[in-house]
């Protein structure tokens, strides 16, 4: 009879037989998936809710301005104004009302009828048979800043490709100006604001899933009761996180490839990347976003408050300070201090930069790094917190 057959000398613990953390391991994973499968809402939070937000921000949310209700006060008889105000009309960004007077437009902008009008003067006509100078005048509703500069910054659009138009037919193609500016856009070159809200969406989505998920695992067990039964048992520290952490790093990158076929496919929205920079991005962002759930689910030990706690700490931060809607140069300098401890910060440029520009590795290497240092860091503090709850 061989040592290893030989039973335990008594008092003494049995040693693990060999393979036993792989077999405790993957059995942790399959519990953890069997109480997915049996919880519905993680699968309506994992799948339903990308696709609800996605549709919101592809669609219901807008910042190009369309049929936007302004007025023309056409106050010149010639035809070179019959011809700019009907470059106006015919405008698919204006839903243009035609005045003669001032007043009336200024009447309709205080009712909030419409956001802004565009006066043609008596003169313009005759100032353009003399070669002078021809201004118009634009006047927008300050209220709301952002439409006011979209507005002003289309109206002058329309009269720049007019100006082009009438010197197309006065056969002065290539006369202008001494310097002639030549405007492009790149990557995105209809400025649709669909393609920066798009990868933000997904950038919040991803934030949802690694956070609120996770959140409510370790808390779960304590609620249940099932805690204690898994203290009783062998397990590794690193074998019980590695099982929270797993099925929902790959319900994740799921959710990702879900989301990009959407904004693709959907959207219209431009891959010029590759799938395995998306992947590495998405892994990336992913460590950082679980940890932070599961720090908050062993310190916590309550589902509702670790929603909430994830709610706070992860979704807000990610809306408004990741640069997804408010321009992070814009804020004052404390609160873009406060953005750089915001990992969705360095998500959303990687994603923009994968669907709009393709791999630049120079933007996207160092992101990844970033996300991969909270990553760790919030797993050291969820070790920290799981020991200590395991020891209370």
């Amino acid at each position: 009879m061989s040592d290893s057959a030989l039973p335990p000398p008594s008092g003494e613990p049995a040693p693990a037989p060999r393979g036993s953390a792989s077999r405790r391991m993957r059995a942790l994973v399959i519990k953890e998936y069997a109480q997915i499968r049996r919880d519905p809402s993680t699968f309506l939070i994992a799948f339903a809710m990308p696709l609800l937000l996605l549709f919101l921000f592809g669609y219901a949310i807008s910042l190009d301005p369309r049929e936007t209700k302004i007025a023309l006060v056409v106050q010149d008889e010639s035809a070179p104004a019959a011809r700019l105000a009907q470059a106006y009309v015919h405008s698919p960004y204006f839903s243009v009302t035609l005045l003669r007077g001032v007043a009336p437009a200024r009447a309709l902008m205080e009712r909030d009828a419409i956001r802004g009008f565009v006066v043609i003067p008596p003169d313009f006509g005759a100032s353009m048979a003399k070669g002078a100078p021809h201004p118009i005048q634009i006047v927008t509703d300050g209220t709301q800043p952002n439409q006011a500069t979209f507005i002003a910054n289309y109206a002058d659009g329309v009269r720049m490709n007019w100006m082009a138009s009438e010197m197309d037919m006065a056969g002065m193609r290539g006369a202008g100006p001494p310097i002639d500016v030549s405007q492009r856009v790149w990557f995105n070159p209809g400025l649709h604001s669909r393609f920066f809200l798009v990868p933000g969406a997904i950038a919040v989505v991803m934030t949802m899933i690694g956070t609120l998920l996770t959140a409510l695992v370790v808390a779960r067990e304590w609620e249940r009761g099932t805690m204690e039964a898994l203290m009783a048992t062998p397990m590794r520290m690193a074998e019980f996180v590695a099982s929270k952490v797993l099925p929902y790093f790959l319900l994740g990158l799921g959710s990702m490839a879900l989301c990009t076929l959407i904004a693709v496919a959907f959207f219209g929205l431009p891959f010029r990347g590759s799938i395995v920079a998306l992947m590495a991005i998405a892994a990336a962002f992913l460590l950082p976003a679980l940890g932070l759930g599961l720090f908050i689910s062993a310190t916590t030990k309550n589902q509702f408050v670790a929603s909430q706690m994830a709610l706070f700490s992860s979704f807000l931060p990610t809306f408004l300070l990741s640069g997804f809607i408010f321009e992070i140069a814009s804020m004052p300098w404390p609160i873009q201090a406060l953005t750089y401890a915001v990992p969705a910060r360095y998500l959303i440029p990687s994603l923009q930069t994968v669907f709009m520009a393709g791999d630049v590795w120079s933007i996207i290497l160092p992101n990844i790094a970033i996300m991969l240092g909270f990553g760790v860091l919030f797993f050291l503090l969820c070790f920290r917190a799981t020991r200590r709850s395991l020891d209370a």
